[in-house]
């Protein structure tokens, strides 16, 4: 089938699309990461982060902010900041991952009852309620519930595909890390945080507003419901009227039973499919079968291996510890680093946006089992130099250790383990085995935003490196025996296995 893989053949429809939808992702990375820079500010543990270099870069660019927003707050008798100590703090910043896992596992369920995109506009509703509530929060108790409003309305549908579209759905969770934190560094001070929460809303009712503008559903949605003729219109304005969508079409199961994959466009307006056209070859070549559910991935042993093989890598992702410096970074290193830490975050978040925009060609490269642990170890090295350059306050040890930590993680972490989500499971199991890994990636999540600061003040400034550290020994030992290489390979192969074998 042709698919579309230049730039220049991109209408300016899937373009709009495009852009609507990776909002998503973007917003998921801004509240990922909007309590880190201001946490101290928050919390009443100090005015302002005030770093002397970007005084008066501050200045200029907040100073009317600030005192619009000092006599909002005042006028609405909300305080300056809400008393948290590590353990509240933990909670709060978790909420975001239970309103995720909530919305995540109710999310398959309605994609298939309404369609993709009437499931998408009432996420980007609630990613607009959510951050009012933060904003404008005089509690710890509103503040969560904003939180997890929040992440009900976070849409990171699992980039199981590759190429130029499934990186740019990472580039943009990283993109919203580094607003976030470009922010942080300007407007932690004063009411200015709730300016900082606030802005996640105004990007919900952008996407919000887009998906309205959108105005259909998917093709593939309105085809399985029967409405081809309206499929066929949705697919010629993505496509352009000159394309030819009847591959397309057929492989909806519509007329004709095809096999071949959807295209790159429709993918980004249905979860159905998530491999792209050029990852067909990672899937066997017979009819489409009835697709699994959720309780049969875990019963059959053709797909028990890569259920066990995925959720290993899953837990890698988060247990070897990345949202320690995305969500607690600053506070982590304000002790040594001083107001410099959080100009080292934007850094650092600026620098996994490179690494990540780079890394797809990498991993193809490589294989996705090198990448996996390659950045295995590298996490876990950097995770002891970290853990000495806390202990022992040596800065310049602790800055680099960041650098390099998160560097590590955008080489293989960081990209890796959605693909490989899609890679290792027949067609018919996608779906399921997705749905599953999303929520093992939101609970670990949860587990490193409550638990980590109450560990790091329990054992002692940055000694939980070291715990990061023999995670990061473990997984890579479980990555070892459990993970095979699906690079260039079919399912079959990678599982050596007949053709036979795959699973009804």
């Amino acid at each position: 089938m042709a698919t579309r893989s230049t730039l220049s053949d991109l209408t300016p429809y899937f373009i709009f699309l495009l852009l609507s939808a990776t909002l998503g992702p973007l917003l998921f990375g801004y509240h990922l990461a909007e309590l880190n820079a201001p946490s101290e500010v928050i919390t009443c543990a100090a005015d302002s982060i005030n770093p002397s270099t970007l005084a008066r870069l501050k200045s200029a660019l907040s100073s009317h902010l600030s005192t619009s927003t000092a006599t909002a707050a005042s006028s609405s008798n909300l305080p300056q900041c809400i008393p948290m100590d590590a353990t509240q703090l933990g909670v709060v910043t978790s909420f975001f991952t239970l309103g995720g896992l909530i919305g995540a596992l109710a999310a398959g369920p309605l994609t298939a009852k309404v369609g993709r995109v009437r499931t998408m506009l009432p996420g980007a509703l609630l990613a607009t309620v959510g951050p009012v509530f933060e904003a404008a929060s005089p509690s710890i108790a509103v503040l969560a519930l904003g939180r997890f409003v929040s992440g009900l309305g976070a849409d990171l549908a699992p980039p199981g595909h590759k190429g130029l579209f499934g990186s740019f759905t990472q580039v943009m969770v990283n993109v919203g890390i580094l607003i976030t934190q470009a922010l942080g560094l300007v407007w932690s001070r004063g009411q200015m945080w709730r300016v900082i929460l606030g802005v996640g809303g105004a990007i919900g009712a952008v996407q919000a507003g887009a998906f309205m503008a959108a105005g259909m559903e998917s093709p593939r949605y309105l085809a399985e419901k029967g409405k081809v003729g309206d499929a066929k219109k949705v697919l010629r304005r993505i496509r352009g009227k000159s394309a030819d969508i009847d591959e397309e079409i057929r492989s909806y199961g519509v007329d004709t039973v095809d096999d071949d994959e959807p295209s790159e466009e429709e993918r980004l307006l249905s979860s159905d499919t998530p491999s792209d056209p050029g990852m067909s070859r990672t899937h066997s070549n017979d009819s489409p079968k009835k697709p699994l559910t959720f309780l049969a991935i875990f019963k059959h042993p053709d797909t028990r291996p890569a259920v066990l093989a995925i959720t290993t890598v899953m837990l890698a992702q988060q247990l070897t510890g990345i949202n320690s410096i995305i969500m607690y970074g600053v506070r982590l290193l304000s002790t040594l680093l001083a107001a410099n830490s959080a100009l080292l975050n934007v850094a650092v978040s600026a620098l996994n946006v490179l690494i990540t925009a780079s890394a797809a060609p990498l991993v193809d490269k490589l294989g996705r089992k090198t990448c996996l642990l390659l950045s295995i170890a590298g996490m876990g090295i950097n995770s002891i130099l970290l853990a000495i350059g806390i202990m022992r306050s040596i800065p310049a040890l602790s800055a680099i250790a960041v650098v390099l930590f998160v560097a590590s993680f955008g080489l293989g972490l960081g990209p890796v383990p959605f693909i490989l989500a899609s890679e290792l499971v027949d067609a018919n199991a996608v779906g399921a085995v997705q749905s599953w890994a999303l929520a093992v990636n939101w609970v670990a999540t949860f587990v490193v935003a409550q638990f980590f600061p109450m560990l790091n003040e329990a054992m002692g400034k940055g000694q939980v490196y070291f715990v990061f550290a023999a995670m990061a020994g473990l997984f890579g030992a479980l990555v070892m025996w459990w993970v095979p290489e699906s690079k260039g390979k079919t399912v079959d192969e990678v599982w050596g296995r007949g053709k036979g074998g795959t699973v009804d």
